[in-house]
C-alpha cells in the first residue's frame, strides 16, 4: 500500500532519474522500464521510488554505449558474471575507440601543420650491419599488441641468462599492411654462437642498405615515417628488396624503449631494405 501511495508522475520521475519523458516512454515500449502503474482511462504513467535504481542503471548503460535491447538483457543479469563480463568487453571497445580517435586527432594536427618541417622525423640512407639475433615470431591482434610477444620472450631470455648487445626491434612479415592478425618477429641482438630454446630462435641477419626514418617521440608518428620513406622511394625511383627472406623485411629498431624513458624521449628507427644496385642520389 505504501508504494502505491508513493507513486510518482512521469514528470517527477523524469526529473529525479534524469531521463527525459520521451526516453521513459521509449523504454516502456521496449519493456525495459515499465511503469509501476498505468491509468486505464487516462493512460498516465506512474513510477515507484524503487524504480529509480533501475533508471540509474539504464542511464549509465546508455551513456557507455549500450543499445536498448542490450540494456534490457543486462538489467536482468545484474549481480551475475554475465553483467561483469559485458561491462569489461564494452570497456575494451571504448578503449579501442579512444585510441582510434586520438590517432585521428594526431592526423588532423599533422595535416594542419603540413608544409612545416617535421623536426621529430629525419630520413637517411644507411647501411645496417649484419647481426645475430634471438627472435620470437607470432601473430598478434594489431601492431599495438606487440608487447604480448615481448612478455613471452623476456622471461625466456632471463631464465637462460642471455644478454642483448644492441637495440631490440621488430620485423614485419606481412607483404601488406594489415589491421588485424599481424605477423611479427621481435628480436634482440646477441653474440654469435648464442643458443636459445624454442619457441625462440637464433637468426643471422645480413648487412642491408636501408632507408631509415628516425622518429623522436611517440610511436603514433610511425605511419608518417612510412609516408616519408614512400615519398623518397618514389622521388628517387628506388627499388625495395622483395625476395621474401626475413633479412629483407621492413623492420624497426628501438634505440630507446618505454621502460627506460618517457614518451618524448623515445627514439625509433623505421628501416626499409633497398635492392642491391639502387642508385644513390
Amino acid at each position: 500500500m505504501a508504494e502505491t501511495t508513493n507513486l510518482m508522475t512521469i514528470g517527477t520521475f523524469s526529473s529525479l532519474s534524469r531521463l527525459s519523458v520521451r526516453m521513459l516512454r521509449h523504454y516502456d515500449s521496449h519493456g525495459v522500464l515499465v511503469p509501476a502503474s498505468i491509468d486505464s482511462s487516462s493512460g498516465y504513467r506512474r513510477y515507484a521510488p524503487r524504480q529509480l535504481v533501475d533508471a540509474a542503471d539504464i542511464r549509465n548503460l546508455r551513456d557507455v554505449g549500450f543499445g536498448v535491447s542490450a540494456i534490457g538483457i543486462l538489467l536482468a543479469a545484474r549481480g551475475t558474471p554475465a553483467w561483469t563480463h559485458a561491462l569489461q568487453l564494452q570497456r575494451e571497445t571504448l578503449v579501442d575507440e579512444q585510441r582510434a580517435a586520438q590517432g585521428r586527432v594526431t592526423l588532423i594536427t599533422r595535416l594542419l601543420d603540413q608544409g612545416d618541417q617535421n623536426m621529430s622525423i629525419t630520413l637517411t640512407r644507411t647501411t645496417i650491419p649484419g647481426m645475430t639475433v634471438v627472435a620470437l615470431r607470432g601473430t598478434v591482434p594489431t601492431y599495438t599488441d606487440e608487447p604480448q610477444l615481448w612478455d613471452q620472450l623476456m622471461p625466456t631470455l632471463a631464465a637462460q641468462s642471455i644478454q642483448p648487445i644492441g637495440p631490440c626491434g621488430v620485423i614485419e612479415h606481412d607483404d601488406e599492411y594489415t589491421e588485424r592478425d599481424v605477423d611479427l618477429s621481435i628480436f634482440l641482438p646477441v653474440p654469435s654462437g648464442t643458443r636459445v630454446e624454442a619457441p625462440a630462435e637464433v637468426l643471422d641477419l645480413p648487412e642491408r642498405d636501408c632507408l631509415v626514418a628516425t622518429v623522436r617521440g611517440s610511436y603514433d608518428q610511425i605511419s608518417e615515417a612510412h609516408e616519408l620513406i614512400g615519398a623518397r622511394i618514389a622521388s628517387e625511383n628506388l627499388t625495395v628488396r622483395s625476395d621474401g627472406t626475413i633479412g629483407n623485411r621492413a623492420f624497426n629498431r628501438y634505440l630507446t624503449t618505454p621502460d627506460g624513458v618517457g614518451e618524448s624521449e623515445l627514439v625509433t628507427e623505421i628501416c626499409v631494405p633497398l635492392a642491391e644496385g639502387s642508385a644513390r642520389s
